[in-house]
């Protein structure tokens, strides 16, 4: 029986988009910056010597995709199964963070990450609460956890709060049985929480995943630009309809990484979401309005008052304040 709350076709077009992901040259990078660490750090499980673990500190602005980037290599990772000297396939589990809590809270909820349930209410030390982390870490062949929005539990903390979780984290990755490596993704700020803890910060290796630039020399088109026409392009394909010609050209280029306030993952669902609505036209062609008829489902805002329309789209729209328009434009 059908459900009226369900447009089948739509539930299957965002399913299938959802499985998509675009690849991007951070994404090469990240994985290089990645596999230099873990190849390390297999080698020096198979060499059964002590040693300090290695770890990436991934920092952009909001929006800006690191976690779809993380979570798309850690899932391929998680499934090569990589095989430990315990005869364990490797693995790296995701755990999100919050801005409430504490050292504890941030013991619980790599528990949890690891599939270990412990109260809230435990009376655990913060060594005992270590040890267990480490100590089933290495019964699942876990050799990392991808702390994802790390910024959050130390923001608005005090300094020795915040210095209770940098330590937590140095913690894990110096344990003498098992170390772990890590991967912390936030928000630029994260970079100097992390700094505050010498020993932590020179274990890390940096990646920013930077803003879409569409700068360029006299006469030379910037990169980028070919890189959003692909991203068009390949969603646009994939649900199987035709771009209208209007869209492959620098002005609405620019107008999209403008919507998206030139933010790589912001980009990316606004086409999706244009996508999403061409599909439901039943014309076979995604064009301009699409994205007019995103922004404004998004927004609430007037069609004639969006990046796509206005003639004052770059003084109306700021890349420092996604989805909203500057007053007094």
């Amino acid at each position: 029986m059908s459900n009226p709350f369900v447009i089948a076709s739509l539930a299957n077009l965002n399913a299938d988009l959802a499985q998509r992901h675009f690849s991007l040259a951070r994404g090469d990078e990240l994985q290089r910056a990645f596999a230099q660490l873990f190849s390390r750090h297999l080698g020096r499980l198979q060499s059964d010597k002590g040693f300090e673990a290695r770890s990436l500190l991934v920092t952009g602005l909001s929006g800006s995709g690191k976690s779809a980037e993380i979570s798309d290599m850690l899932k391929r990772f998680n499934e090569s199964a990589v095989p430990l000297p315990g005869g364990e396939g490797a693995r790296i589990v995701p755990c999100v963070l919050e801005a409430k809590g504490s050292w504890k809270d941030l013991g619980r909820k790599t528990l949890h990450a690891l599939g270990y349930p412990i109260s809230n209410k435990t009376r655990r030390t913060q060594f005992e609460i270590w040890e267990l982390v480490v100590t089933q870490a290495k019964l699942k062949g876990v050799i990392g956890i991808h702390y994802d929005e790390a910024q959050h539990i130390m923001r608005g903390k005090s300094d020795a709060e915040v210095l209770s979780v940098l330590d937590a984290f140095k913690t894990l990755m110096k344990s003498h049985d098992w170390p772990l490596m890590l991967i912390l993704s936030g928000v630029p700020e994260l970079g100097d929480y992390v700094q505050r803890e010498p020993q932590l910060d020179r274990l890390m290796t940096r990646i920013d995943f930077s803003e879409i630039d569409l700068s360029s020399a006299p006469g030379q088109p910037a990169p980028d630009y070919g890189v959003l026409n692909e991203i068009v392009g390949s969603y646009a394909l994939s649900a199987g309809i035709e771009i209208d010609a209007g869209l492959p050209t620098g002005d609405f280029l620019h107008r999209l990484a403008t919507a998206g306030a030139f933010r790589w993952g912001l980009v990316i669902d606004m086409v999706v979401d244009a996508v999403a609505i061409a599909v439901a036209r039943m014309e076979g062609v995604l064009d301009r309005s699409d994205f007019v008829a995103a922004w404004c489902e998004k927004t609430g805002m007037n069609e004639l008052a969006t990046p796509f329309t206005h003639d004052s789209y770059e003084r109306m729209f700021r890349r420092e304040k996604p989805f909203r328009a500057a007053l007094g434009t």
